[in-house]
């Protein structure tokens, strides 16, 4: 694999999701996400990108930084936006954090607004990325490191550049007399980043380089490409949806474990929104043994295992009846003033019983469906009173509708 030319690099990317009309570019004001800035107005002219900033109060220079760029977009002719980041003073990782924030902020930014947002990182960037994922016993996944082109949060993440080095870039912004911004922290060795770029220096004289790393992640994400095909097949096989929950077949428990990992990984992102999969222990543990994970519940239930939503995760969300409740159910029924979706909950089942001895409908537990997963089931709540609940024989006309588990691999988060 041989280092790209930036500008093609760029619109071979661009090319390879049919044309790209209207382009987001995240600029800090460094030389790589300003090289970016200069050859998307290249490719597309000035009026078909937009900018953003995303100011995170970390340093002193950061707001000086932002107005750099929106002088150089204004120079430019492209509209730029700053945003501004809250959580300077959050807990734990900071670094992590930010980036957390800094990829809602552009995709909330982005969505009506471009169909796709570059992100300059590089095959330097990659490389690191990769030895810093060995460093903690990634798989192929991890070693896959990070991808050219992702869909997050229903946008459309592009690394076209992940195969064009740093000294690339920075030599576009030097033809073009464009000056850009040093990052201090590039420089602290408080970050493990910065180690892992000094430490891979110093591995070259062992002929492991920042390119023949790039090109190791891009044969792993081969290889990922190829099991995701075997667990979507697996997942076609062995899971059947019943009533918002998943039917697992005792079969998918004897796949070679890779896969079946795999499998029980995607459900329980997919059914708990998280972009992020579990710790490998934690969901062999679960695969095995049942329990709680990820906001969702695996009991074994003989013939099958079944996957469903945890009660405490959905306890207390409520959205008006129109909205989507859980990112996942949507309910049809008569006009009702001041209806809502909602978990079932405690109280559900109560007042279920409660009907269920009038005579009104059959007792819940007919459902065949465990007290722990009906009260993660959403039913429909009008002021503090129960109306209906699809799944436990009470539907009084309504109707709930889930959108489908997405495919193999769309639920995986833009990882750095």
């Amino acid at each position: 694999m041989s280092a790209a030319e930036p500008l093609f690099a760029l619109t071979s990317a661009l090319q390879a999701q049919g044309g790209v009309q209207r382009l987001g570019v995240a600029v800090s004001g460094g030389g790589d996400s300003l090289a970016a800035l200069l050859l998307a107005v290249e490719a597309l002219g000035a009026a078909r990108v937009a900018a953003v900033t995303v100011d995170h109060g970390l340093r002193a220079e950061s707001a000086s930084e932002a107005r750099f760029v929106a002088e150089t977009c204004a120079r430019l002719g492209v509209a730029h936006q700053v945003l501004n980041w809250e959580g300077a003073e959050a807990e734990g990782n900071l670094q992590d954090a930010a980036r957390r924030a800094r990829l809602q902020l552009i995709g909330t930014w982005a969505a009506g607004r471009v169909d796709a947002v570059i992100v300059a990182h590089t095959l330097e960037d990659q490389a690191e990325t990769l030895l810093m994922r060995l460093a903690r016993g990634s798989g192929i996944d991890g070693l896959a490191a990070m991808a050219p082109a992702r869909e997050h949060g229903g946008m459309l993440w592009l690394r076209p550049f992940l195969t064009t080095t740093r000294a690339a870039l920075r030599e576009v912004l030097r033809a073009r007399g464009q000056e850009w911004i040093e990052d201090p922290s590039n420089e602290d060795r408080q970050f493990q980043r910065v180690r892992v770029r000094q430490a891979l220096a110093a591995l070259e004289p062992l002929g492991i380089t920042a390119q023949g790393l790039a090109q190791t992640a891009a044969r792993m994400q081969h290889a990922r490409a190829a099991l995701e095909v075997q667990t979507q097949a697996a997942l076609t096989a062995h899971v059947t949806e019943d009533r918002g929950t998943q039917l697992i077949d005792r079969a998918a428990l004897t796949l070679p474990e890779e896969i079946r990992d795999r499998l029980f990984a995607h459900l329980l992102m997919a059914l708990s929104h998280t972009p992020y999969r579990p710790r490998l222990a934690a969901l062999q543990r679960l695969i095995t043994e049942g329990g709680v994970l990820s906001g969702c519940t695996l009991s074994d239930e003989g013939a099958h295992l079944r996957l469903a939503r945890e009660a405490q995760a959905v306890a207390g969300h409520a959205v008006p009846v129109g909205e989507i409740w859980d990112q996942r159910w949507t309910a049809k029924g008569p006009e009702t003033a001041n209806a809502q979706i909602a978990a079932m909950g405690a109280e559900g089942l109560a007042q279920l019983s409660a009907q269920a001895k009038s005579g009104l409908h059959p007792h819940w537990r007919d459902t065949g469906l465990s007290e722990a997963t009906l009260r993660a089931t959403p039913a429909i709540w009008q002021n503090q009173r129960l109306i209906s609940a699809p799944f436990a024989f009470y539907p009084q006309k309504w109707q709930l509708f889930a959108r489908p588990i997405p495919p193999i691999g769309k639920v995986m988060a833009i990882s750095h």
